[in-house]
């Protein structure tokens, strides 16, 4: 049951919100226990089976959680060390045995030539998230934090349904306080009237532009795969076809899920704040999947030493966290190939950023419209190569589109255009195009999708920015300065409840089949 099905649109969502909203009323109690039921209705809605891993995550992590309060109150240190090595190793275990054994046993049989099998596994929903919030969840208890026994409230942080499907990846410090405080449920109608605006919006993202620039990536990278050589426009028009589509399902879903939470009265982290409007790979990864980023900082990279051993140590940690990064986002090589980019950019830009601190130049230099106009056009073709492996299904494919992107099948424009672009005839002759036999409407209409798509990324304010007013996320608190004109803020206004509702019809209509979020499979 995705948020962009009928059946969640007009059956669960409704029925949640109604029941929640008049039971509620009565106690924290009853309003904590609606939601887990709703939860358990929406993850029984895709295998009722893994109702008994959830539910036996849940106790078994709870249980660790309540051992290790004991052992760390005390200072049994030798004791809390070993709870937390058993928790983490348990939570890894499962995820390993779900998410990992395909791609362990055809990397054994590569090595060994053995012919080993195994039958194909059904991921859990939501595995990825989970098992890392609960992980979070035992560090933080060994690091000192009391959550105290309600198994309840525990059971809601876990399984939540608005940020079941793809996170964000919360921190039970975040939620608990949340469920605890009535206040939070006060003011059910603005609650509503924010929560379903920004649920609209990301509909919009999701089912209007995403799966409307989808049809343009998809052949592109069938025609990779299957060993065709793509010429240099069709390439770049795939690869940034498909860089649009991830970014706007991703942050389609951040919206729902955010919009989601907030209609039963619970505010999530920012997990999606513009980030092709990113000027170096370090802003990106602030900006793009924000509490996956947190968490391999303060759960992983910060843990192996950060940068407070010495440069040298302070790359390998940033290496090792991106490839356990892109391993996280698939069990395949080119995901770990895509974590590896990844962690080679942050080493780049962190040593410039070394460089023009140790030469002390004028920050101004760095600052200026060229330099920061320099660094965003860089930023954004180093992101879009990396796509390429994290879109590919392998290392030949992936290496066959950033082939034809850089120009080694040719370049060919269809022969349609060729009239309109006659006074240009011998330049273009000059450079190596030629003009192909077929109608050139397909690659009008492709690229009309990414110009469209990329300007609306790149000049338009975000939804977070556009409901700041009314605090969408958590990190947001009742002074913050707002980043765009007053006349493009939200407002609990008749005239932007007719907007909200226009989006929510264009979103519904759009719906022409139920496609999965794309970090859905992650």
């Amino acid at each position: 049951m995705l948020f962009n099905s009928y059946q969640f649109l007009f059956l669960f969502f409704p029925c949640s919100l109604l029941v929640f909203h008049l039971l509620g009323r009565r106690s924290p109690q009853i309003r904590i226990a609606v939601m887990l039921a709703a939860s358990i209705v929406f993850y029984a809605s895709w295998d009722v089976r893994f109702l008994l891993l959830l539910g036996g995550s849940i106790l078994t992590n709870f249980g660790f959680g309540r051992a290790l309060e004991r052992a760390v109150e005390p200072r049994r240190e030798r004791l809390a060390n070993w709870l937390l090595a058993l928790g983490v190793a348990s939570n890894l275990l499962v995820l390993g045995a779900f998410k990992y054994t395909p791609f362990m046993i055809a990397n054994l049989n590569a090595i060994s030539g053995a012919d080993f099998t195994v039958g194909r596994l059904i991921l859990p929903l939501g595995i990825s998230f989970f098992t890392f919030e609960q992980i979070g969840y035992l560090v933080d208890v060994r690091r000192g934090h009391r959550y105290g026994a309600d198994l309840l409230r525990f059971a809601v942080f876990v399984s939540f349904f608005p940020r079941l499907v793809a996170g964000p990846i919360l921190r039970y410090s975040e939620i608990l306080p949340q469920l605890s405080d009535d206040r939070r449920t006060a003011d059910q109608a603005e609650n509503l009237a924010v929560g379903l605006t920004m649920f609209a919006i990301g509909l919009v993202k999701k089912a209007v532009l995403a799966d409307g620039i989808a049809p343009f990536a998809s052949p592109v990278f069938a025609a990779a795969a299957s060993g065709a050589p793509v010429d240099f426009f069709l390439a770049w028009g795939g690869a940034l076809a498909y860089t649009c589509q991830l970014y706007f399902d991703f942050s389609g879903y951040s919206d729902m899920a955010i919009g989601a939470a907030r209609c039963f009265g619970i505010q999530f982290p920012a997990n999606f704040n513009s980030p092709y409007k990113s000027s170096s790979i370090i802003e990106f990864w602030r900006r793009w999947h924000m509490t996956l980023s947190r968490f391999l900082r303060d759960y992983l990279y910060i843990p192996l030493g950060g940068n407070r051993r010495g440069p040298v140590r302070r790359y390998l940690n940033l290496m090792i966290t991106m490839l356990l990064g892109g391993l996280w986002h698939g069990a395949n090589w080119t995901f770990v190939a895509w974590g590896g980019l990844h962690g080679l950019y942050l080493m780049v830009n962190h040593g410039w950023a070394g460089i023009r601190a140790n030469r002390g130049a004028p920050n101004r230099l760095y600052s200026s419209f060229t330099a920061r106009a320099f660094g965003f056009a860089l930023t954004f073709v180093a992101v879009v190569v990396a796509w390429v492996f994290f879109r590919a299904p392998s290392f030949a494919a992936a290496l066959d589109m950033l082939g034809g992107m850089a120009g080694r099948h040719g370049a060919t424009l269809p022969a349609g255009l060729a009239f309109a672009l006659h006074p240009v005839m011998p330049v273009l002759r000059g450079l190596g195009i030629g003009f192909a036999h077929e109608s050139g409407s397909q690659m009008i209409r492709m690229w009309s999708w990414i110009t469209a798509l990329l300007a609306i990324a790149w000049v338009l304010p975000n939804s977070q920015e556009l409901l700041a007013r009314y605090r969408p996320v958590l990190e947001m608190n009742r002074n913050h300065t707002l980043t765009v004109p007053t006349r493009l803020v939200w407002r609990l206004t008749p005239a932007w409840a007719i907007f909200a509702g226009a989006l929510a019809f264009l979103g519904v209509i759009s719906i022409t089949h139920v496609s999965e979020f794309l970090y859905w499979q992650f």
